[in-house]
């Protein structure tokens, strides 16, 4: 037997998949859509979370009602009035900053009483802070950052020896760890990458290939020699390439963009990067092998890969703020590690303890859902 006769299976079964990714790669520039989702809306997103939206509370309107015209009051106005997290206006009467309240001209309102001075050398002074409670979120924010800012003054004061607040027994020193800046970008350019690399993953792969189903495409690959693993390979290949590039675009962004750290290893964070990305894709295979609808399978893909990605996988929310009921949900959603990994990576460093068994439970997932893909590719092929 000859030496070309011996490698011509695997270079054939070689060339049947290269055949297959430019077939995919013409498929994708060829059709806007496919453009749009995954390179226009990555980009998008990342000028959207970047610039345009922030959970940081800057610049609130307060009204500080002055009842008390010493120097002691004037200087914790002052607190207000430099302070950037606040857009302090000085009112003499409480009903007047009630009106402001009502009409919304302000969301905040800080009392300084008549006697504040005299409670102030004393070391018990109070200072009232009324918020609009509308947005509860909002409300709590204020309501810290203007304990915050008297507690600067209540700390200047007591190191001038001004209060006897220096004699008291407890001084707290707080410190925020992974987020020193306290700045919202830290972690949403986490779950940045996560949204980006699901609409890349599932969305797009889903689309295109029931597009296939729908037009008939795919039942003529089926009576050519290319096997279910090849196809498998061809569609993935393309795409799993298209869903690096936009996570590099999100790293790139994130570092020199938005200043967000990254603690962690570069390699690390490509890798679990890989293990998401191999599962958002066996899941847009998947139900688009089940499905063949491009309609159907874009709704099934937003309802169980980028809503969940948003919503429950604790990029904006909390999970344990959740109810029992729905924080057993996410456990089966794999946007709930990765957003764990990618949190982790960026803002603490390499932490094993969390890594391994998030990383473990994501390359489980994708090796279930390709196995699955596989399966139901081979039943079409009969």
């Amino acid at each position: 037997m000859s030496a070309a006769s011996t490698t011509t299976p695997g270079g054939g079964k070689l060339r049947r998949i290269l055949a297959l990714m430019r077939k995919e790669r013409y498929q994708v520039l060829r059709d806007p859509g496919s453009i749009t989702i995954g390179i226009v809306m990555p980009v998008m997103l990342i000028l959207l979370f970047g610039y345009g939206l922030s959970l940081d509370v800057k610049n609130v309107p307060v009204a500080v009602v002055l009842e008390d015209s010493s120097l002691d009051a004037r200087d914790l106005l002052a607190s207000f009035q430099l302070s950037s997290y606040f857009d302090a206006r000085a009112v003499r009467s409480m009903p007047e900053a009630q009106r402001m309240m009502l009409d919304r001209t302000v969301d905040g309102i800080v009392r300084i009483r008549a006697d504040f001075s005299r409670h102030a050398a004393m070391g018990d002074a109070e200072v009232q802070v009324v918020v609009h409670g509308t947005d509860a979120n909002t409300a709590r924010i204020i309501q810290g950052y203007a304990q915050g800012a008297i507690g600067l003054w209540a700390a200047r004061q007591a190191a001038e020896g001004k209060t006897m607040a220096s004699s008291g027994p407890v001084v707290v020193q707080s410190r925020l760890w992974f987020n020193e800046a306290n700045d919202s970008h830290y972690f949403l350019v986490p779950g940045l990458v996560v949204l980006i690399m699901t609409l890349i993953g599932a969305f797009l792969t889903a689309l295109v290939v029931a597009r296939e189903w729908e037009r008939g495409t795919m039942e003529t690959l089926f009576v050519t020699p290319v096997r279910a693993g090849e196809i498998l390979l061809g569609k993935t290949i393309p795409y799993f390439v298209m869903g690096m590039i936009g996570l590099l675009l999100c790293i790139f962004a994130g570092k020199f963009l938005f200043n967000v750290p990254l603690r962690g290893s570069i390699w690390l964070l490509i890798f679990v990067s890989m293990l998401y990305l191999l599962v958002v894709l066996g899941i847009g295979l998947w139900v688009s092998s089940a499905t063949k609808s491009q309609f159907v399978s874009s709704q099934v893909v937003l309802l169980v890969t980028f809503l969940p990605a948003m919503m429950l996988s604790g990029f904006l929310f909390d999970l344990r703020s959740m109810p029992a009921a729905v924080r057993l949900i996410t456990y089966v959603l794999p946007a709930r590690y990765y957003v764990a990994l990618l949190q982790t990576i960026f803002l603490a460093g390499d932490v094993w303890a969390v890594i391994i068994p998030n990383a473990a439970v994501l390359a489980l997932m994708a090796s279930l859902l390709l196995l699955a893909s596989r399966a139901a590719t081979r039943k079409t092929l009969g």
